[in-house]
């Protein structure tokens, strides 16, 4: 790999610029000829109720501007026993805000001999996310999350989705969030099946509620060049966690090949 030459003009004190010039880095050309590192993204993830509780779902794929980085992120994060999150945006933030949670969530568990409740858990994301703020307005490490906790309070314990902005506002969905470039067809394709569906996505069974989330992934891969690692054919499927009054449970590729092929 060639230097680069620190003493070119636009290079001293500018790292980004230090950055894009540095010999295959992926990097966005602008309108002005000059070009800008191009970040790794991570997306696309979504999450939705259905008869057992909470379906969480991401692909594999990470790029950066138009260049694959890995067709094997792992997107969906137990954070704790009963709550996990899906990351979208940029995957070095949203893995440091998930151990800095997953701490926190042990420590208090452990020093107050109870976990923290689902509204504690809810804000302690939004205020991760807030305390992102500096990055997030710098462009460089924005992250816009989605949250499936367990509520406790009730009998039996329900699961709740949760879905974030970049700056940490919080939304309860009662059906279903999604986020991330591939966000759009999955949102879209959700809300007609919960509006016209039958039956509703919400009383999927459990091998019916996989079918539909794989599907999902990959009609949202035609349309978005970030979605994508999501290949049964070749043994590749994807992130998928299922949090139920039971706890979280990862669904692995053989059911998840056994779902598809019972279609």
């Amino acid at each position: 790999m060639a230097p680069v030459n620190l003493d070119a003009p636009g290079i001293a004190g500018d790292f980004f610029e230090l950055l894009a010039r540095s010999p295959g880095a992926p990097a966005i050309p602008r309108i002005d000829g000059t070009s800008v590192p191009a970040q790794i993204q991570a997306t696309t993830v979504f999450a939705f109720h259905f008869a057992d509780g909470v379906l969480m779902a991401g692909d594999r794929r990470a790029t950066a501007g138009n260049v694959i980085v890995t067709e094997k992120v792992d997107k969906v994060i137990e954070l704790d026993a009963t709550s996990m999150m899906a990351i979208a945006g940029v995957p070095a933030t949203a893995f440091e805000i998930a151990r800095t949670l997953q701490t926190a969530f042990e420590y208090y568990r452990r020093s107050q001999l109870q976990s923290l409740s689902l509204p504690a858990r809810v804000r302690a994301l939004s205020r991760a996310l807030r305390d992102n703020l500096a990055l997030t307005l710098q462009g460089v490490g924005v992250v816009a999350p989605i949250f499936a906790g367990l509520d406790t309070t009730l009998a039996p314990a329900s699961p709740r989705i949760f879905f974030y902005d970049p700056l940490g506002a919080q939304f309860l969905s009662t059906t279903h969030a999604a986020s991330g470039s591939g966000s759009n067809s999955i949102r879209s394709i959700l809300s007609f099946h919960e509006r016209f569906g039958s039956p509703h996505p919400s009383r999927y069974p459990r091998r019916d509620a996989i079918r539909f989330a794989l599907r999902l992934l990959m009609t949202a891969a035609e349309f978005d060049a970030a979605t994508g690692g999501i290949e049964p054919t070749a043994a590749r499927f994807a992130s998928l966690k299922i949090l139920s009054d039971q706890g979280i449970e990862s669904v692995p590729d053989a059911e998840q090949a056994a779902s598809l092929a019972a279609s």
